[in-house]
């Protein structure tokens, strides 16, 4: 895999990104810069400063971000932007915090925004990017940041998920390693002979733990046309999701996941399977990149993820940057700040770095044959997403997160999905 510096000059030839040491992200939470009084750092002198709140990707992220902030610093001085990350784990937490406390970041990268849409804290995106920005956004996802024919969510990457599997494990089983299972039985029977294997080797990797379970859940979900509703109503509990559930709660109660699959994140869970000890998981594009770093010689593949019957679906996911209107007085700096970092030069390289599908078009055209994202390009057209224009759904994927888990516990998961469906529509 070439080394990220390298790629990102390549790439940032029309505006020069000042380059920064990556560095670890260090006990997966980091926070650069706290915010201080309403609407976050004020006004330095006669300058402005932004306050950017964002989720950890990678170890890169910080120093990606960093990268784009000396950038931007450098072409106007008179902004400066404080930078906070924080992981996937907490996030939600630090958001719901800051904006009850009138301390919501100028900047936010997330999921969900339609709570603050209802709210009234956001900028429309044309009151904070310029119409050529707007323009570069493929069609696809200024659908899926709309709310009411207006755009408020500013789409920053998007990933669908395949399965990837573990090849020698499957020929250590007896199974076809160029067959992988495409239906939930074929899984359980490929799962349950590369679980038989012992070793601390595990047959399929579930990941219900709270950094994101709504996604592995979700993927059940639409494998047995199901899932979580759209705009106007959250649905939960449906006899299809109930039935999903029943399916992974049996994987658990089998031992042909890993131990403890309630509680288990999506990230150490992925590392397991390329040190190749567990025969199927449900990884995203930086997955691919990931192997290449730490194990090269794995010998995996890419499919489909399995349904109930074998009907092509699969989770996509779209996060975005939205812009929070605060006192009012930052609109023009953080225009100039989103502007900056949607131009070609910044955000491809950055996109690139950290591994996931661009949202822009001139993105989709430079990055449309690299090797580690045409798999998942291939499975867009099938994929469903999060229903993230329903003001319900951050309270939704919140009770996923903290209560899914009990499903592959033992819980009823009747009892499970009732309770956050009732979390939901509180």
């Amino acid at each position: 895999m070439k080394d990220p510096n390298t790629r990102r000059t390549t790439l940032s030839a029309g505006r020069p990104l000042r380059l920064v040491a990556l560095t670890a992200v260090a006990g997966l939470t980091l926070s650069a810069c706290g915010f201080g009084g309403q609407g976050g750092g004020g006004d330095e002198g006669d300058g402005t400063t932004l306050d950017l709140l964002v989720p950890t990707y990678s170890d890169q992220t910080k120093a990606l971000w960093e990268d784009v902030i000396a950038g931007f610093e450098e072409e106007n001085p008179d902004i400066d932007v404080n930078l906070e990350v924080q992981s996937w784990d907490n996030i939600n937490d630090v958001v719901r915090t800051k904006v009850q406390s009138d301390q919501a970041p100028d900047i936010l990268n997330i999921d969900a925004f339609a709570g603050f849409v209802e709210d009234d804290l956001l900028y429309s995106a044309d009151e904070v990017l310029s119409p050529e920005t707007i323009a570069d956004f493929q069609e696809s996802f200024v659908e899926n940041a709309s709310m009411d024919g207006t755009q408020y969510g500013l789409p920053l990457i998007a990933s669908a998920r395949t399965m990837f599997y573990n090849k020698d494990l499957f020929t250590q089983a007896g199974l076809d390693p160029e067959a992988p299972p495409a239906t939930w039985d074929e899984l359980k029977d490929a799962a349950a002979k590369i679980s038989a294997l012992g070793g601390g080797t595990y047959g399929y990797g579930l990941p219900l733990g709270s950094e994101e379970a709504q996604a592995e859940a979700g993927i059940w979900f639409f494998g047995n046309g199901g899932g979580y509703g759209d705009a106007s109503e959250i649905t939960i509990d449906t006899p299809e999701n109930v039935e999903a559930a029943q399916f992974f709660q049996s994987l658990a109660a089998e031992n042909l996941t890993q131990p403890d699959a309630g509680a288990t994140d999506r990230t150490p869970l992925i590392d397991v399977f390329i040190q190749g000890k567990i025969g199927m998981i449900v990884g995203l594009p930086p997955t691919i990149g990931q192997i290449a770093d730490k194990n090269p010689d794995l010998n995996y593949g890419t499919a489909p993820v399995a349904t109930k019957d074998g009907s092509p679906v699969t989770l996509g996911v779209a996060d975005h940057l939205m812009a929070f209107k605060n006192e009012g007085d930052k609109q023009d700096a953080i225009k100039a700040f989103l502007d900056y970092y949607y131009s070609p030069e910044v955000y491809v390289p950055w996109v690139d770095a950290e591994g996931f599908i661009p949202t822009t078009k001139s993105g989709g055209e430079e990055l449309a044959t690299k090797e580690t994202i045409a798999p998942f390009l291939e499975l867009l057209p099938n994929a469903q997403f999060y229903p993230s224009t329903n003001p319900q759904w951050s309270a939704a994927q919140g009770a996923i997160q903290s209560l899914i888990g009990q499903v592959a516990q033992g819980k009823e998961a009747q009892a499970v999905l009732t309770e956050i469906q009732a979390k939901a529509d509180q």
